[in-house]
């Protein structure tokens, strides 16, 4: 549970979306058009390869702003508010420390997934009410086209959890934040480098086997998000070793896992900001790792 919100840091700083703001372009010609998206393509590249977690802190806050803007420009358009859902999350998971504050983002961030998603496929408007087995049932007849829109909810929910963790219902809601990604992974398990595979490996170890737990299931997603990122996601190493090594207690995994997050060249592109903020964790790990095991 404790680490659900902070997978953002690795995933949706990639769909900063500015990236999006081309689709408000439409009508201004097509060299404005295409111009706004080299340039929307170029500033996520900037941020999502930049080495310096707080010149990209300081910079998205700006965002955060500009997407309020354009979903009430555009109330109707469901890709700004999967975009603000995105940024509202990951800004929350990579950077805000204050709970409350935390918690107000993913209160956003969240409503704004789960509008986008209604937008989108009117049958599950209501998913937050929905009986799982009945959430499976509408889920099973969607296509590819709607993983991202599936994916940003999904995560935006999952980060709501952790910052809402307190409060036994938000936790409750947990198995329908692991039906919408299972059935990412079903559609497209690779969808990016393997995202929502990480998300069900932190979603299976966190808790004990005693209570519920899932290791085993836990270590095969950390697996299949590795392979799937081709090891350019080192956050996977370290959720891989806080929750499954940690959690049975295997302390030779633990490290050799941090060991190689620290030992990896973080800079790749589409990775690097998140490679960097798996560094510091890494790092953590290992420094309390005698007080753990």
């Amino acid at each position: 549970m404790s680490h659900l919100l902070g997978l953002a840091r690795q995933r949706s700083l990639r769909v900063l979306l500015v990236v999006l703001l081309a689709v408000g372009l439409d009508g201004c010609g097509g060299l404005y058009k295409e111009a706004g998206r080299r340039f929307a393509g170029n500033l996520t590249s900037a941020m999502t390869d930049n080495d310096d977690p707080a010149i990209v802190e300081a910079g998205s806050a700006t965002y955060l702003l500009l997407l309020d803007a354009l979903v009430r420009q555009e109330p109707g358009n469901p890709v700004f508010r999967q975009a603000a859902a995105a940024l509202n999350s990951a800004y929350a998971g990579a950077f805000v420390k204050d709970p409350k504050r935390a918690a107000a983002l993913t209160d956003k961030a969240l409503a704004y997934g789960l509008e986008a998603l209604c937008l989108q496929q009117e049958k599950l408007c209501k998913l937050r009410e929905m009986p799982v087995e009945e959430l499976r049932q509408k889920l099973a007849v969607l296509k590819t086209d709607d993983v991202p829109s599936l994916y940003t909810a999904g995560s935006a929910w999952a980060g709501w959890i952790q910052a809402h963790s307190d409060d036994f219902n938000a936790v409750a809601d947990m198995p329908r934040v692991e039906a919408l990604m299972q059935r990412v992974v079903e559609l497209d398990e690779a969808y990016q480098g393997g995202a929502a595979h990480l998300y069900l490996g932190v979603m299976a170890t966190a808790i004990p086997p005693a209570l519920g737990g899932r290791p085993e299931a836990g270590k095969m997603h950390f697996e299949k998000a590795i392979a799937l990122s081709a090891g350019h996601n080192l956050m996977a190493r370290v959720y891989y070793a806080k929750n499954y090594a940690r959690g049975v207690y295997d302390r030779e995994l633990h490290d050799r896992l941090l060991n190689e997050v620290l030992a990896a060249d973080p800079h790749w592109p589409g990775w690097t900001l998140g490679n960097m903020l798996a560094r510091q964790e890494a790092a953590a790990l290992l420094k309390s790792a005698d007080d753990f095991f």
